[in-house]
């Protein structure tokens, strides 16, 4: 890259900024007072009108300063040649606070908590992927004689509880049996295969309770598909109202996705299949890159968590496309790491 390009990349990077503390367009002369750029008002200009004839940079109004474009941030962000990561005392307050979590539930609204909090965004953490899990126990709970209360507990520490109806009484004997026979079949089992395996031991049990187990393999199998409407956590939805000017009047469509979360969840979603755009295993989708008319204006920071090697699912946080990008990077960066770590612990 010439050194010319180098300069005008470095005053694209100081008019994002500027405008990102600010909220307003940025002028030359700003640019001179506040940067050290090492070149005169007048080079400035010049390359001012040079970054907005290639479309990184527009004129919102005449004889105003500058703003960037979408795809003036998308070169910022691929310029970012390295995340200043948050200080240990930051980590060391995000751990501890993610550890005083007492189940899965608790992690995850404790995780969209902290990013809110550390963004001044909206955050989305995805519940973990039901068909990346196991099963770590199965428990069968007599609550009366004609109904019962299933307990799944997977590897991630989610836990779902279920209720069967059945049509005549089950004895202390019996329930036991069908404990024994659900919990050897889905144990240590991929949710996937646990629920092939279901499906065919209807057969192994024992007339007297044949019906029980059947009645239970039911709704043992909706469980283990996968509910959507089911799958993710908000937190700090409030900040957009900050932003309300930054989304031209969209607001509205983008409070109505994140209600729906439909298009959230694809986003997280296709960032971790696509894995493009990203900066250190940070994935950054800037404006029309979402390729979601919903949320139209907005811009999506997301990364996968999970143990070493095994992506559990996505969180992320979703603003205007004017945000602080690299401090929003190290923030997702770091809450998906130590999420990762915890939940890979339990």
């Amino acid at each position: 890259m010439s050194s010319a390009s180098d300069r005008r990349t470095d005053v694209l990077r100081a008019i994002v900024a500027d405008y990102i503390a600010s909220q307003e367009p940025v002028g030359s002369k700003a640019l001179v007072d506040r940067h050290s750029l090492g070149v005169s008002s007048a080079t400035i200009r010049n390359d001012m009108a040079v970054l907005e004839a290639e479309g990184f940079i527009v004129q919102p109004h005449t004889s105003s300063g500058r703003v960037p474009t979408e795809k003036g941030y998308r070169h910022f962000v691929d310029s970012i040649e390295e995340i200043t990561p948050l200080s240990r005392a930051e980590r060391r307050a995000i751990r501890a606070f993610l550890e005083g979590a007492v189940d899965l539930d608790d992690v995850l609204r404790r995780a969209v908590r902290l990013l809110s909090q550390l963004t001044r965004q909206v955050a989305v953490v995805q519940y973990p992927v039901l068909d990346r899990s196991t099963v770590r126990h199965l428990e069968v709970v007599s609550l009366t004689p004609t109904r019962l209360l299933l307990v799944l507990i997977t590897d991630t520490g989610r836990v779902d509880q279920r209720t069967v109806e059945l049509t005549a009484p089950l004895s202390e004997e019996h329930l036991a049996e069908v404990r024994t026979l659900l919990s050897e079949t889905v144990a240590d089992r991929k949710l996937a295969d646990a629920s092939a395996e279901l499906a065919a031991i209807g057969e192994r049990a024992r007339p007297e309770y044949r019906d029980a187990v059947e009645h239970c393999v039911t709704v043992l199998v909706d469980t283990l598909v996968e509910h959507p409407d089911d799958r993710i956590v908000l937190g700090g939805t409030a900040n957009l109202t900050r932003s309300a000017a930054d989304f031209d009047g969209s607001l509205r469509s983008v409070l109505e996705a994140l209600e729906e979360q439909v298009v959230i969840l694809r986003l997280l979603t296709s960032a971790q299949s696509v894995g493009s755009g990203g900066t250190g295993g940070v994935t950054v989708q800037i404006g029309a890159e979402t390729q979601a008319s919903e949320i139209r204006g907005a811009s999506v920071v997301s990364s996968q968590y999970g143990a070493e090697g095994h992506a559990l699912g996505g969180m992320g946080v979703l603003g205007p496309t004017r945000m602080d990008y690299p401090g929003t990077i190290a923030s997702v960066a770091a809450v998906a790491h130590y999420v990762g770590e915890i939940l890979g612990g339990r």
